[in-house]
């Protein structure tokens, strides 16, 4: 059994003049709010669960892709019925909801998406996030840490700024979330990958600042790529790679051509870079939109 969330729906562009032209087709959202099976203890409790044992929040990102975190809770109950578990956050950190509440038959656990915002000005430290239901509390801490201060796994693009050319905005696609850290295809037009604005008109932008001067030598791209939405349908298929250094003019280091997968490491001789950018000039299929899930920069 699977629970939509509100407002999953796909946008279909409308076109403004003839001739007439098959509309492009957009893939929905994934379901963020999912109602999965279980084994029941009969003990009656209603158990909370998260999906770490702690969330890292980085200070100064764009609020429009906030740190995130796969809550939920399992019924142990003998009877289906109606399960509630409250979410409560140190200020000044905000979470996207007060609570969550489902019908839960017996053995089943209700899993849900946690957005965690934290506000110009906090100062960086472990905050609180518990989840409570009537049985039992769960603890789990949220590290504020400055970007500089993230375990980047080499990554010179995490949580680093990004501009677009353009963002379309009948959906949840900001240019922020190709620098949150998730490759995942998962979360597609729910805040995890970047959909721009200008249906088959190319090229297309999207820049990261790297906050300084790096050495850089390889570029990866994450494009949609699910079974459903396979990137030889839907992603993107070519691209160039361009890094720049002290605002002067860009350099291509890197073509992609032909591309169906649903990654692309693209290697090239190391070169001292302050931003890094994709052009893109072409997606697969007549769908011609540019989407990307994911730049990193090493």
């Amino acid at each position: 059994m699977r629970i939509l969330a509100a407002g999953a729906l796909a946008f279909v562009p409308m076109l403004s003049a003839p001739p007439a032209t098959p509309e492009p087709e957009t893939p929905p959202q994934a379901v963020s709010v999912q109602v999965e099976p279980g084994v029941s203890k009969g003990t009656g409790k209603l158990t909370p669960t998260a999906g770490a044992d702690k969330l890292i929040a980085p200070l100064g990102v764009d609020p429009a892709c906030p740190a995130t975190l796969r809550i939920g809770m399992r019924s142990e109950a003998k009877k289906a019925a109606y399960a509630t578990m409250r979410v409560e956050a140190d200020p000044p950190l905000t979470a996207s909801r007060a609570m969550l509440t489902s019908y839960l038959p017996p053995g089943y656990e209700v899993r849900a998406k946690l957005l965690v915002a934290v506000p110009p000005g906090t100062g960086a430290g472990t905050y609180g996030l518990r989840l409570r239901t009537p049985s039992s509390t769960l603890k789990v801490p949220v590290e504020v840490v400055p970007v500089d201060g993230l375990d980047n796994g080499g990554n010179l693009a995490l949580r680093r700024p990004v501009t677009a050319s353009s963002q379309h905005v009948n959906a949840n696609y900001p240019p922020c979330s190709v620098a949150d850290g998730d490759r995942s295809s998962n979360g597609w037009a729910g805040g995890n990958g970047w959909n721009d604005a200008t249906a088959r008109s190319w090229p297309d932008t999207v820049a990261v600042a790297l906050g300084g001067a790096r050495q850089v030598s390889r570029v990866d791209l994450y494009t949609l790529d699910t079974e459903r939405y396979p990137a030889s349908r839907y992603g993107l298929r070519d691209w160039d790679v361009q890094v720049r250094a002290g605002g002067g003019a860009w350099q291509t280091v890197a073509q992609v051509r032909g591309n169906t997968a649903g990654t692309a490491r693209s290697d090239f001789a190391p070169v001292t870079a302050e931003d890094v950018r994709i052009v893109a000039l072409a997606s697969n299929g007549a769908n011609d939109y540019t989407r990307i899930i994911e730049v990193e920069a090493r």
